[in-house]
């Protein structure tokens, strides 16, 4: 088998088989709704079609034995139940585990059959709702098996004509799986949509997979009752658009996008500095052809740099992702969780189209994952009625764009936490002194620190102490940071804020002794002017800005550097404000930003050149949003 058709399959089953788990947890809630009955049948139809051409026995088996269900489901001859859409549940699952094994290189042949129970629950469920269509239902169970053994020796036999990208095996430019399969194995039908069995019966010499699977959808039409069959066609319509939409989109390496990306990015330095040399050319005096050559040149470079402008806004877009591709993956988490700790829990998602790097949708899995189960565990109270509130609880997961930035908020309407107690935690366990965390918003950051836990006995959900530490490590990764608020009795708030794009942020350059720094646009509020001397407050430097009195922090102080003449005073838009001291402001910019990989410098994140060419060292989000604190250096000292 090619392996780049194996790779085709597996990057589409795998869309499928995620938006099967999303239309399965809705149609728990809205059990008649035929349009999700039909999407469900469809997807697991495609895959079972695909699975078959690419010889996976008991992906084929399991894709089957769910068609039957759905296809009883949507017809009519049985109730959605509970059991109908835990056993879904199970087979999405197992199909996906195989898809997963081998998108990390499995080979086919060494996948695992399909589960006993897996084929049990999945018979019981059709046998369990009538007893009409349940011989029939049973039978392609038990030839589901037979039929796809065939695969691997027909495979290789099988004619040119059936794999070169005919029209048989072709829908709207994509290979059509379904019409592969069929084209292998003539002899396993597959099911078709409503519409196209409803014309007519199966003919006697079809084997009874293809009885079964055209029996119940002609059903309908016999009585005179084309419901079934109309939906089915507005649905191959909506079917159809959605394919020939799919054929304006290509898939691209993400390392091509990432090495486009920086090549955008440094066209744009290129432009800038190009920029500045030309500023400082214009200072003398040109005369004659000189002055016209003068004058085409910038004019020429003004449109490179448009150019190189829309050639990384391009760039850019190629790589963003609406976070609802990973916020899709969270309710069934939710779901089967709060099942096992007997919690009944209500996930609401909102802002689901909000984009973001996709480098960033890719890292954000695990740390929302600790999230959730935090929140699950620790945050949900078992006996809810003795605090007067709801059964239900509800976890909200909301995302929203925020200027240059895309905030992520987990908050759980559970039962809150305790500074004191957090902060006596930390002290037993050693993670703090006796003078630190002394506020309460300090206290509750605590629960990010490498073994910190609230739970004697670690049990199969948290109380290992790795959670949270994992959690702020992955968003400071990609120079975000994240916060949490708490009200005792009314619940917890988790606030993640990521810049939209990665490599490239608004900055505000400054000097401090002597060397060029960059701090992100994010958190500058307004730039004030510092006086000779300065109230003081427990010993340290005070400005009373705006009514407020703010300590004052040495930028050069806390990087390291030996401190010069600081008149400058950047006032820090921060949970807990302060001005931060600076030798001078020299304006803003864009700027593309090289991390550091190979040394860890406390306070910076990483490298940028700016219009001129200089070296920038940029100072790190989470380190000004913390005071200019290394909290977690701090702790361990």
């Amino acid at each position: 088998m090619d392996d780049e058709m194996l790779k085709d399959f597996v990057v589409e089953a795998l869309e499928l088989a995620t938006n099967v788990e999303e239309h399965l947890l809705t149609l728990e809630r809205h059990p008649d709704d035929l349009e999700i009955l039909n999407a469900v049948f469809r997807a697991f139809h495609t895959i079972k079609g695909g699975a078959g051409f690419v010889n996976l026995p008991a992906m084929v088996s399991a894709c089957h034995l769910t068609e039957n269900l759905f296809d009883a489901l949507r017809t009519g001859k049985a109730p959605v139940t509970p059991l109908a859409i835990e056993a879904a549940l199970q087979a999405s699952g197992f199909v996906a585990d195989q898809l997963n094994e081998l998108s990390n290189g499995a080979a086919p042949d060494s996948l695992a059959s399909m589960p006993a129970e897996l084929k049990d629950i999945l018979t019981q469920a059709i046998e369990g709702k009538s007893e009409a269509p349940a011989a029939a239902a049973a039978a392609p169970a038990a030839a589901a098996p037979v039929a796809a053994a065939p695969v691997a020796e027909l495979a290789t036999s099988a004619p040119a004509a059936a794999i070169d990208g005919s029209a048989s095996v072709m829908k709207n430019g994509e290979l059509d799986w379904p019409a592969l399969y069929q084209a292998l194995v003539p002899g396993a039908a597959v099911a078709a949509p409503a519409a196209e069995a409803a014309t007519d019966t199966a003919p006697a010499a079809a084997p009874v997979a293809a009885a079964a699977a055209a029996a119940p959808a002609a059903a309908p039409a016999a009585d005179g009752e084309p419901k079934a069959a109309a939906p089915a066609q507005h649905n191959r319509r909506a079917s159809d658009t959605a394919g020939s939409a799919k054929e304006e989109s290509i898939r691209i390496d993400a390392g091509k996008l990432d090495a486009l990306l920086e090549v955008a990015g440094e066209s744009v330095q290129a432009a800038n500095q190009a920029a500045v040399l030309l500023e400082k050319l214009q200072q003398f005096k040109f005369e004659g052809t000189a002055a016209a050559l003068m004058s085409t040149l910038a004019e020429t470079l003004g449109r490179a740099s448009r150019y190189s402008s829309e050639l990384q806004r391009a760039t850019l877009s190629t790589r963003m992702q609406p976070v609802g591709r990973l916020f899709q993956k969270f309710p069934r988490l939710v779901r089967e969780l709060a099942k096992d700790l007997g919690k009944d829990v209500d996930l609401v998602i909102t802002g689901a189209d909000t984009e973001v790097d996709r480098v960033v949708v890719d890292s954000l899995y695990d740390p929302l994952v600790h999230m959730l189960r935090n929140s699950l565990d620790h945050g949900i109270e078992v006996d809810r009625a003795a605090a007067g509130k709801s059964n239900k609880a509800t976890i909200s997961l909301h995302a929203w764009q925020a200027g240059s930035s895309v905030m992520i908020e987990v908050f759980d309407d559970g039962k809150g936490m305790d500074p004191d107690m957090l902060r006596n935690k930390a002290l037993a366990k050693g993670l703090i002194t006796e003078h630190q965390a002394l506020t309460s918003d300090e206290a509750l950051q605590l629960v990010f620190l490498p073994g910190f836990s609230t739970k004697e006995v670690a049990s199969s959900v948290s109380g290992r102490g790795v959670g949270m530490d994992v959690v702020k490590t992955a968003v400071e990764k990609h120079r975000g940071t994240i916060r949490i608020e708490s009200t005792i009795g009314k619940g917890t708030k988790f606030s993640i804020r990521l810049p939209i794009e990665l490599s490239i942020i608004p900055t505000m350059l400054v000097r401090c002794a002597g060397a060029p720094l960059a701090l992100p646009m994010a958190v500058v509020e307004r730039v004030v002017e510092l006086p000779e001397t300065f109230d003081e407050v427990g010993g340290a430097p005070v400005l009373r800005d705006q009514g407020r009195p703010l300590p004052v922090n040495s930028l050069a102080g806390v990087l390291g550097y030996e401190p010069g003449n600081e008149r400058v005073g950047i006032v820090m838009a921060v949970p807990h404000p302060y001005i931060l001291g600076v030798e001078s402001v020299e304006g803003t910019a864009d700027l593309v930003i090289k991390p550091l990989t190979a040394i860890h410098t406390a306070g910076i994140t990483g490298t940028a050149r700016s219009a001129e060419g200089e070296l920038v060292l940029v100072v790190g989000l989470s380190f000004l949003l913390d005071g200019c604190r290394d909290m977690e250096r701090t702790a361990v000292a």
